[in-house]
């Protein structure tokens, strides 16, 4: 396709040996012949950052295309004990996700909006995507924030249902925004899977202890996260876990939940 001259009042057009005739290329050619305005200049910086904003738009689409393109399923590696089915937690989806996106220009920063107040008790998480030839993308999730369990009852104060909401959302964001697949890889049938850290979910079975709504759920949970750890013979972890224990024991004591 001919390439199509541009053409302003006062500017000479460049040369025919120059095919590319880009904003910068008449500024220069204004520049140099002295026929510039102010006005033209405006126009032509206005035309230079809207294609150089449109070139960065198109190498984050490419890079997106390409991380998407390398990443595989992410086995679960958690289970949710109210609703039993599985999951991948933020740790396991950083640890298969991170590498891939850092080597193709992503980086990621994490923030909630401000300008929603505390009692609507919802918290918008917004994750901003950007890439190093220069556009950035946000992407956000509403969480609910009330405090309540899966049951309506309150089994958690208003700071740490913010809190969790933060974190909640983080992990849904990651999946969502490179549409990342949860669920186990046949690796042509021979039943192998790749497998994180025993403990890469410490956070996650402790988030899990913190909003248990009843003694009975908050024993299941802590024994299955006692068995991991006591296995890995993390005893840092071990007393993180008990700790989280003990203290929504007492929590559900005050609250009278049996």
């Amino acid at each position: 396709m001919a390439t199509q001259q541009i053409e302003l009042p006062g500017i000479p057009a460049p040369e025919p040996k120059e095919l590319a005739i880009t904003p910068m290329a008449l500024i220069k050619a204004g520049m140099e012949s002295g026929n510039i305005t102010t006005a033209d200049l405006q126009i032509l910086q206005e035309m230079h950052f809207k294609q150089q904003d449109r070139n960065a738009a198109i190498e984050f689409n490419l890079a997106m295309n390409a991380v998407q393109a390398e990443l595989g399923r992410v086995a679960p590696n958690l289970t949710n004990p109210q609703t039993k089915s599985r999951y991948a937690s933020y740790d396991k989806l950083d640890a298969a996700l991170r590498p891939i996106y850092v080597r193709h220009g992503f980086s990621l920063s994490f923030s909630t909006d401000p300008s929603i107040p505390p009692e609507v008790e919802m918290v918008r998480v917004i994750c901003y995507v950007s890439h190093q030839a220069g556009h950035t993308r946000p992407y956000y999730y509403d969480m609910p924030a009330d405090g309540k369990g899966a049951k309506g009852g309150d089994v958690m104060t208003k700071t740490h249902a913010r809190g969790s909401a933060g974190s909640y959302g983080m992990r849904y964001l990651l999946k969502m925004i490179f549409n990342v697949a949860i669920g186990e890889d046949d690796n042509d049938g021979n039943g192998s899977q790749p497998q994180g850290g025993v403990l890469d979910d410490i956070s996650e079975r402790i988030e899990w202890i913190k909003n248990s709504s009843n003694f009975q759920e908050l024993e299941s949970i802590w024994r299955d996260a006692y068995a991991a750890a006591k296995k890995a013979k993390d005893q840092k972890a071990i007393e993180a876990i008990n700790f989280a224990t003990n203290a929504r024991k007492r929590e559900l004591r005050e609250a009278g939940k049996q």
